[in-house]
């Protein structure tokens, strides 16, 4: 089968059944992709082929029957985020500071997947400490897109971003505390899904931190749920993991007549043209599919948004890379220093509780609007893309005749992180004249999942991605 490395992992587990293809021959084929385009794309810190492939031959037996029986996600090759412990496995988060860690402990994410037979034939890269909107560190070097390879993949989930993109993992693990699930999903070009706060078991503390999300990564919104299915459901080490476990249904009804909300712009962020003409022909698709599309404004203000997602990165995420820091200054990242500083300096600025009281402000008008809407529609990022290597340290970036002082102001994510309860689904809505995708956010009402996956569905009836080759990476 000629380019058996895109075949979704829905059809691949149907064919795994049927006993039309193997694992083995599925992970044989990711492999070999993996090891022709990775001196291109770098998407993977460390990787585990021998192993892997012992696991598919294991998975195929249980396919061959007549038990045990296969598990969810049984021999499908699945890209591991490198910020993700599993116990006994290198755990560096793409520090310096860390480069010699080996976990003493298996997260819940990574547990579950295992656990469902999925195969981590390779870990993905990440910034270090998971806190850029890129992926680059002197660990592992500069991960490159797949589309386009002078400009970034987006972070801090860029490697799963760029391996799905690349055909080099079939699913992928990732995590949100800013956007780092639907950036590198809007520049890759794949599905990113963003769940609801306490949705997807984390490890604490971060678990306590309602920014912080774990999710997964697919390039259909079909296998997007899939991996979903196996991450939600309560965990005793996770007192904010939520019960009952919620499961997205394999048949997922049409949007005849669902009302969506659009908002291109967001607010007042600026957008380059082709992201803004991109997002509106998205608008169209759901149209096509039966939905009511109309325009809406929120009276977000940008500034004031990133003001408040440092304000909280100051009192929990910012403070811990404040820390490294401070004792390893000749050893951190320029932008992880940056980071850093940005939400120290704007804590001293605000409390904590002044921080939280601005959050509920934010969140009031999305409510409302919501009660009116079944699902909001915007742009992910307002880009067209950050450059390959660049720390974004020291100086902005234009976005649509604007110059942003902080390159992350130009991601239109956070604000649904200061809403962590709402689902986000990113889906991808075309491209830049650069030849880098853009990407739209479908956003659900609090702890609505599904309605947001059932217009994700919908959408991508309409608009298929990745299902002709013509439509995939020339690498």
């Amino acid at each position: 089968m000629d380019d058996l490395h895109y075949l979704s992992a829905t059809d691949a587990l149907a064919q795994f059944r049927a006993k039309e293809l193997s694992p083995v021959e599925l992970m044989e084929a990711v492999i070999a992709r993996a090891e022709s385009v990775e001196p291109t794309v770098n998407a993977f810190t460390h990787t585990r082929y021998e192993t892997a492939l012992e696991q598919a031959r294991a998975a195929g037996e249980r396919y061959a029957g007549p038990s045990p029986e296969p598990r969810p996600l049984e021999g499908l090759p699945v890209g591991l985020k490198d910020e993700v412990p599993v116990e006994g496995w290198p755990w560096s988060n793409g520090s310096l500071i860390m480069k010699d860690e080996i976990a003493d402990h298996t997260a819940p994410i990574a547990g579950r997947i295992l656990d469902a037979g999925g195969i981590v034939h390779a870990r993905t890269t990440t910034p270090e400490f998971s806190c850029a909107a890129f992926t680059h560190t002197p660990l592992w070097g500069i991960t490159r897109n797949p589309w386009s390879p002078d400009w970034a993949v987006g972070g801090s989930s860029g490697g799963s971003g760029a391996a799905l993109a690349a055909g080099t993992a079939t699913l992928a693990s990732a995590s949100d505390i800013g956007g780092s699930i639907r950036i590198p999903a809007s520049f890759c070009g794949v599905v990113g899904f963003k769940p609801p706060y306490g949705r997807v078991p984390v490890d604490p503390p971060f678990n306590l931190d309602h920014y912080c999300h774990d999710g997964p990564m697919a390039r259909t919104v079909a296998d997007c749920a899939l991996l979903q299915n196996v991450l939600a459901g309560p965990h005793p080490g996770d007192v904010a993991s939520l019960r009952p476990r919620l499961e997205i249904p394999a048949g997922l009804e049409g949007i005849e007549g669902m009302r969506i909300a659009m908002a291109v712009p967001l607010g007042d962020y600026p957008m380059d043209p082709e992201v803004a003409a991109n997002s509106l022909a998205a608008a169209e698709i759901f149209r096509a599919a039966g939905a009511v599309v109309e325009p809406v404004d929120l009276p977000w203000s940008r500034d004031q948004i990133m003001e408040i997602a440092y304000v909280h990165f100051g009192g929990i995420f910012g403070a811990e890379i404040g820390l490294g820091a401070k004792e390893y200054p000749d050893l951190i990242t320029p932008y992880a220093a940056a980071m850093a500083r940005r939400s120290l300096e704007a804590i001293e600025r605000s409390s904590f509780a002044d921080g939280l009281r601005a959050e509920a402000a934010i969140y009031a008008p999305l409510g409302s609007l919501l009660e009116r809407y079944e699902v909001l529609i915007c742009p992910t990022v307002g880009t067209r893309g950050y450059v390959a290597g660049d720390d974004y340290a020291d100086h902005g970036i234009e976005v649509g005749g604007e110059i942003l002082e902080d390159y992350l102001a130009a991601a239109m994510t956070p604000p649904f992180n200061i809403a962590s309860r709402c689902p986000v689904l990113a889906v991808p809505s075309g491209f830049g004249s650069n030849g880098v995708p853009t990407g739209i956010q479908i956003v659900g009402r609090t702890y609505d999942d599904v309605t947001v996956f059932r217009a994700g569905a919908a959408y991508e009836r309409e608009r298929p991605w990745f299902d002709v080759a013509e439509r995939r990476p020339k690498l």
